[in-house]
């Protein structure tokens, strides 16, 4: 298993609870994974994926200049230019209820499978499930969020109008007005991303299973299999590969003749005490595209949707935003406060890919879950444990076959092999 973030923890301990022999090829870089920095939100209420009409004409107005979360990183438009044209392909009326249908069948058993999960690992405390909060600060946009809300398909959340004694209780955590709210039922966040990465991690261990630090540079086939270069020159050949690698999967993949257009969608957060933060649950502030997370005795700060290259080196400008946000809601870390930048791998159409490669005998592939890799991670070790041991999933994976980027001309050159 090729990999180091949520999604390839779970698949790899999924696999071991199989009975499969696994070793775990874990980079270990500088950076932690997405799977670390991320809001630690379960979100099952983002059925209706980010490449649609809707998202593509709020585009401009959501742009960082504008004060909005999203950005461009101009060096390196090689790298999300073809991406970006093939976003605004996959965002017609058609692409986004596919991918509405799509993703729904994933979220119906996400809750489930993490609970799952959680009591394997022995701490069915990991996942609190208390819904989540969005609010706004001027009545306009009060207005407009919640008849946007109202109208959004939500899949199995819930929503009702923000009661007030928890507007209350907000309003003694905040400086700011808050013009207006809603809260999610159905929804979660996970107690703590490090300790849900470090458990998946010791759970692996204890059932003996392998790991190996190191990063795979390449893969190449052998009479129809896949063998696996690592940065020490070794080749290894092991029986399957998943490559489950984030943004790092496409490069991979892309050298066995797969359309892999991953990018790195790269989000900020700030992270310090949180004694002047009440016991609430995750809030949004969606006039500011923020949302609040408490960990225990730590507030996480998180934003931004920020497209380039992984290695690039981080715009210190959304941190400076970040700050100006806690300052205007009044919001105070303690303690030293840490900055983060990490990269979630997404695809154009905002739909994972999943599934077994038709390049080799013996690969599979886990990644792309863009904003949704700590919400699908437990269902998705499910499924790709059911598969590669020769189940039949209990999901349709067909919409998530990464042949879905590949060219006619390439399809039908495959398909005559």
């Amino acid at each position: 298993m090729i990999g180091g973030g949520i999604v390839g923890k779970a698949c790899a301990l999924a696999l071991r609870r199989a009975g499969e022999t696994v070793l775990a090829l874990d980079p270990q870089g500088p950076s932690r994974p997405a799977s670390y920095g991320n809001a630690g939100h379960i979100a099952l209420e983002q059925v209706e994926p980010l490449a649609s009409p809707a998202a593509l004409a709020s585009a401009f107005r959501r742009l960082f200049p504008l004060g909005g979360a999203l950005d461009f990183r101009l060096a390196d438009i090689a790298a999300w230019g073809p991406w970006a044209a093939r976003f605004v392909k996959a965002s017609t009326p058609e692409g986004a209820a596919h991918g509405k249908r799509a993703l729904s069948s994933l979220l119906q058993d996400a809750l489930p499978a993490w609970r799952r999960l959680a009591a394997s690992l022995g701490r069915p405390d990991l996942l609190v499930e208390q819904g989540h909060v969005v609010v706004w600060e001027r009545p306009d946009t009060a207005r407009a969020g919640l008849a946007t809300w109202r109208a959004a398909d939500i899949g199995q959340a819930r929503l009702r109008v923000l009661s007030d004694s928890l507007a209350d209780r907000l309003r003694q955590s905040v400086r700011a007005p808050i013009a207006g709210g809603v809260q999610f039922e159905n929804t979660g966040q996970v107690r703590d991303p490090a300790l849900v990465l470090s458990l998946l991690d010791e759970g692996f261990t204890a059932l003996g299973g392998q790991r190996r630090t190191g990063r795979a540079l390449r893969l190449r086939t052998v009479k129809g299999r896949v063998e696996v270069l690592l940065e020490d020159g070794e080749w290894l050949a092991p029986e399957r590969v998943l490559v489950a690698g984030g943004v790092g999967s496409g490069a991979l993949l892309r050298d066995l003749g797969h359309a892999a257009p991953v990018i790195a969608e790269r989000g900020y957060h700030l992270e310090g005490g949180a004694d002047h933060w009440g016991d609430l649950p995750p809030v949004v502030f969606e006039d500011r595209s923020l949302i609040l997370t408490r960990f225990g005795d730590r507030l996480r700060a998180a934003s931004f949707v920020e497209f380039g290259r992984e290695s690039s080196p981080p715009d210190p400008r959304k941190w400076a935003r970040l700050h100006r946000h806690l300052a205007e809601l009044g919001v105070r870390m303690e303690g030293p406060v840490a900055e983060w930048m990490g990269a979630r791998p997404t695809l154009p159409d905002y739909l994972p890919a999943i599934g077994p490669s038709r390049r080799a005998d013996n690969l599979y592939y886990a990644f792309g879950h863009q904003h949704l890799g700590l919400t699908l991670a437990a269902v998705t070790g499910e499924l790709v444990a059911a598969l590669m041991g020769g189940a039949t999933p209990a999901v349709d994976l067909t919409p998530f076959d990464l042949d879905r980027f590949a060219r006619g001309r390439d399809l039908r050159k495959r398909n005559a092999a």
